[in-house]
């Protein structure tokens, strides 16, 4: 057991409890209504907002597995760079508007939206289903980071009570000031989970390079396949075409996520939307940063040394980047390191459960189940399922075999990605019907669950053999392409039978500001 490291790792979970408590006062509203539970009243200013969408894309999981990805797999690692690059002109266009369009019908989720714009309770419940199916494993997976580093502290690994109890305490404690501050908790504690991150990350750029000899040294140690993706061969674009689908399609999906669009509706407006996708490309530059010590773990061969090597054995290349921190690092500065992979998990987790239950409240509880609730009733609802969904994601990663976790997470870009035709399109136009918008989704989701499961849910790539050619793409944006096509035609069809549903709860003027 490092005792110096957990010290100071409890000592600051301590400091972030405390402060979840107390984010309960903080800009106070009526936590009787779901919109102050929520979203935190709508009005989360430039640089709160900032923290929290931050902490909430950028979670613990990429803080362990860019760097793992990189350190196993070299160059395919550093996909993420361009698709975060490329999300930011996308959701500068979209989402500011949906924002507007929200606040003036007080849509609280996405599937409000839905509802509203096509008048279709069935679409808006497709909508809703697939958001929290996809965002479960994203939950459970946060506890992926906190996993690792209770084992870099020295804590018992495996299963049993034992082992687990430290990750049971610090969701309860996760369950406790979320239930009891809503979305005011993580927004706070995301700007001491940034700065945290921040300086944990240049510190490992800064000190273990010098250490090492400099960057020189670390390029020379690493293969030349782990550096560049392997060229275009005999027909087969291979990686190559793997790679910039990867990006795209996961740029696509991240800004569909509801803890994503429970974090842009709590800002205060569309301009502090806009000044913070000016802003939030920091974190790219960040993640740059992750990812290399990828390489710089692999340069410096901890995975061989006799006191990580066990560490290794256990969670694999998940330990590169705590791996660093252990060996190259004070004790004290280990627990600083670790708890800020801790409270990177925490922060979004809770986002993501905040999310799941305002869209089972709005759109599966008030529509089919009690349409008569009141406001209270509407939010404490919303409080249990939250609760629901931490616990149901302790379940899910306690009894579960890590590996199975992982594979129902490639699912989640694909799942969430059958979503894109109707959010985004009903943004800017009201032409496709909703028929055919369910349609679509059926057939996306169909199609990508049958490609990721040809090859077990182990990876989620498919080779489309075309004219000679293989191209391996993102199975997520072949299927988003199957879902585009059948909702044309299906709105083709519908419309030229005469039986399209143009109703729609919204005007133009709800879209401009």
């Amino acid at each position: 057991m490092n005792i110096v490291a957990t010290v100071v790792f409890i000592g600051l979970f301590l400091f972030i409890t405390v402060l979840g408590f107390v984010s309960a006062h903080w800009r106070k509203g009526d936590m009787s209504h779901l919109h102050e539970w929520g979203l935190g009243g709508r009005r989360f200013g430039t640089w709160i907002t900032w923290f929290l969408i931050g902490g909430d894309l950028y979670t613990a999981y990429t803080f362990i597995a860019v760097p793992a990805l990189v350190f196993g797999a070299g160059a395919l690692g550093f996909f993420a760079l361009p698709y975060t690059v490329l999300v930011y002109p996308l959701v500068f266009a979209i989402l500011p508007r949906l924002w507007m369009v929200a606040r003036k019908h007080n849509y609280i989720t996405a599937s409000d939206f839905i509802a509203g714009r096509y008048n279709s309770p069935g679409l808006a419940l497709a909508i809703a289903v697939t958001g929290i199916v996809a965002t479960m494993p994203y939950i459970a997976l946060q506890l992926v980071g906190i996993q690792v580093v209770i084992g870099g502290l020295g804590f018992p690994a495996g299963h049993g009570l034992v082992s687990e109890l430290p990750l049971i305490i610090a969701f309860v404690i996760l369950a406790a000031f979320t239930y009891t501050s809503g979305l005011r908790a993580p927004a706070s504690i995301a700007v001491v989970k940034d700065l945290l991150v921040y300086i944990t990350v240049i510190a490992l750029i800064v000190v273990v390079p010098i250490k090492m000899g400099g960057f020189g040294n670390i390029f020379a140690a690493i293969p030349a396949k782990k550096l560049l993706l392997p060229p275009i061969k005999d027909g087969n674009t291979g990686l190559m075409s793997f790679y910039g689908t990867l990006a795209f399609g996961s740029a696509l999906a991240l800004m569909l996520y509801p803890h994503a669009t429970t974090a842009v509706l709590a800002a205060k407006g569309p301009n502090t939307l806009r000044r913070n996708w000016v802003f939030l490309p920091a974190y790219s530059f960040v993640l740059g940063l992750i990812a290399m010590l990828g390489y710089v773990a692999y340069a410096s061969g901890i995975a061989t040394l006799p006191d990580l090597a066990p560490y290794f054995k256990q969670y694999g290349p998940q330990f590169a980047m705590p791996g660093l921190l252990l060996h190259y690092f004070p004790s004290w500065f280990v627990g600083v390191g670790f708890a800020a992979v801790a409270i990177g998990a925490l922060v979004p987790a809770a986002i993501m459960s905040i999310a799941a239950a305002n869209l089972f409240t709005r759109n599966i509880y008030k529509p089919f189940i009690n349409p008569q609730c009141s406001a209270q009733k509407e939010t404490d609802m919303a409080k249990l399922v939250s609760l629901v969904v931490k616990f149901g994601a302790l379940l899910f990663i306690i009894f579960l075999p890590l590996t199975y976790a992982i594979q129902l997470q490639l699912l989640g870009g694909i799942l969430i990605l059958q979503t894109f035709p109707a959010i985004v399109s009903g943004i800017y136009t009201r032409w496709f019907d909703a028929k055919a918008l369910l349609l679509g989704w059926a057939a996306g989701l169909a199609w990508g669950i049958w490609a990721a499961s040809l090859n077990g849910f182990k990876t989620s790539g498919y080779a489309l053999h075309i004219a000679g050619m293989v191209i391996p793409a993102y199975i997520g944006l072949y299927a988003l392409v199957v879902n585009f096509v059948v909702a044309v035609v299906a709105t083709i069809v519908v419309r030229f039978l005469g039986m399209a549903n143009d109703k729609d709860a919204t005007v133009a003027a709800d879209y401009a500001g």
